[in-house]
């Protein structure tokens, strides 16, 4: 009979232990913000930290500085810490930082990152983080010294999850069984599901990182699982991913869209998920969706460390709604404050706007060059106006607000070209949904 009761005993244990574990359906209590209270997020996307552990400043390190997109890799420390600055001004309730946390997921830079991310969440700020295509298992890690580019190992999934437990995971309600996906409850009113978008799996295998993203459908169960869950404890829910909800651009999208786009709008709209954050393509952007009588916005914030060196910010209003609008990292006060003599950081804003205007430039230089299509001069004047309209399409403005280039010598050459990719790629900026991505307002949907 004592075998029989210990055996019953041992068989509610586990049916209690998997239930909890499977259905997440208890209130949540412990919201550090109460509802009815404002909240302010911080969105930093794409800080891509590198470590100065990593490189001098020797041939190999500065041909990667300058063959890459514009990204002030040599100066991520600085921004950071200058937006860390901004950040113990202007305290807000919570950061979010939607992936691509480090250059090439050097062990050293995150490490570095989740040292500065301590700092900020000592300021009594909550900070959330999910991975980009550039964190875990990344196949382009490396250190660069002298002329040469040694390969090192990026960090696993697991080490990912363990570096940055204090930043989402460890306090989440509810974890995917299936990716680094999460739902945090930072408020009572207002809960984050943060959506692990890239394809990191195979990486080890590869000679370059998986760029592309999706949300597996084998999550979907979950995620409707969340909405249901914010629904009974009257939450709303805001989405979260690194890679873009729906297209940002006309010809420049593969890779950043998210594959199963169409299903994964289907679901979130199913679930009255109206805003999604994302990043990953570096272009300060909003797009706006509706269906029936649904819609959803995909907010997708510029990349903190290249030109213009912005991040979000959105401020929830119980009674209204969220405004979402962009701020420039002020490095010049963090400069004057901490006394560094550093020419570029003293001219901070026009080191930066120089470097990403001249990233272009070489970008597209080389690209026509490939063609063998145009004369030097032709490839000149194309690169010049490409590289001036992206320093505003970049930054986030659209249409009339780049009319001024119509008039220049390369506009003129690409008007008169039959249809190619650099000539499509500039005519999309005139045709936008909006003419200022750095602002909106979305209200709150009442019943």
């Amino acid at each position: 009979m004592k075998k029989v009761q210990l055996l019953s005993i041992i068989i509610l244990l586990i049916l209690l232990i998997v239930g909890c574990e499977e259905s997440p359906t208890l209130p949540i209590l412990n919201s550090k913000i109460k509802s009815g209270e404002e909240i302010t997020f911080f969105i930093a996307t794409d800080p891509h930290h590198l470590s100065k552990e990593t490189y001098d400043f020797g041939k190999a390190f500065d041909w990667f500085l300058n063959s890459g997109d514009g990204k002030l890799l040599h100066y991520t420390d600085e921004i950071l810490d200058a937006f860390i600055m901004e950040i113990e001004e202007r305290k807000p309730d919570i950061l979010i930082i939607p992936g691509d946390l480090t250059c090439n997921g050097e062990r050293e830079s995150h490490m570095e990152m989740a040292e500065k991310l301590e700092s900020i969440k000592k300021l009594g700020v909550q900070v959330f983080v999910i991975p980009g295509n550039h964190d875990i298992q990344n196949p382009w890690a490396r250190h660069y010294f002298g002329d040469e580019m040694i390969k090192i190992d990026s960090i696993s999934k697991e080490e990912f999850e363990k570096i940055y437990e204090s930043f989402g995971y460890k306090d989440a309600i509810t974890r995917d069984k299936y990716s680094l996906s999460y739902l945090a409850a930072p408020s009572e009113d207002v809960w984050l599901l943060m959506l692990d978008t890239s394809k990191y799996r195979r990486n080890n295998v590869r000679t370059a990182p998986e760029m592309g993203g999706e949300i597996p459908d084998k999550s979907f169960d979950w995620i409707r699982e969340c909405s249901n869950l914010a629904k009974e404890n009257n939450a709303q829910i805001i989405a979260v991913m690194h890679h873009s909800l729906m297209d940002h651009n006309e010809v420049v999208n593969e890779d950043f869209t998210i594959e199963n786009s169409k299903e994964v709008i289907d679901l979130l709209l199913s679930c009255d998920i109206n805003i999604a954050l994302s990043g990953h393509i570096h272009l300060q952007d909003i797009k706006f969706l509706q269906k029936d009588d649904k819609s959803i916005y995909d907010i997708a914030t510029s990349c903190l460390v290249a030109y213009p060196n912005q991040y979000g910010v959105l401020k929830y209003n119980p009674n209204k709604g969220f405004d979402y609008f962009t701020r420039k990292v002020d490095v010049y006060a963090w400069v004057w404050e901490k006394n560094i003599d550093d020419k570029n950081l003293n001219n901070f804003r026009k080191y930066s706007k120089d470097f990403f205007r001249q990233r272009t430039y070489d970008k597209y230089y080389d690209s026509l060059l490939e063609m063998s299509k145009f004369s030097d001069e032709e490839m000149k004047a194309i690169s010049e106006t490409v590289a001036e309209l992206n320093l505003k399409f970049f930054a986030g403005y659209r249409n009339n607000l780049v009319h001024e280039v119509l008039d220049s010598e390369g506009f003129k050459i690409l008007q008169n070209s039959a249809p190619f990719i650099v000539r499509n790629y500039v005519m999309s900026m005139f045709d936008d949904q909006k003419t200022d991505n750095n602002k909106i307002f979305v209200p709150i949907k009442v019943d």
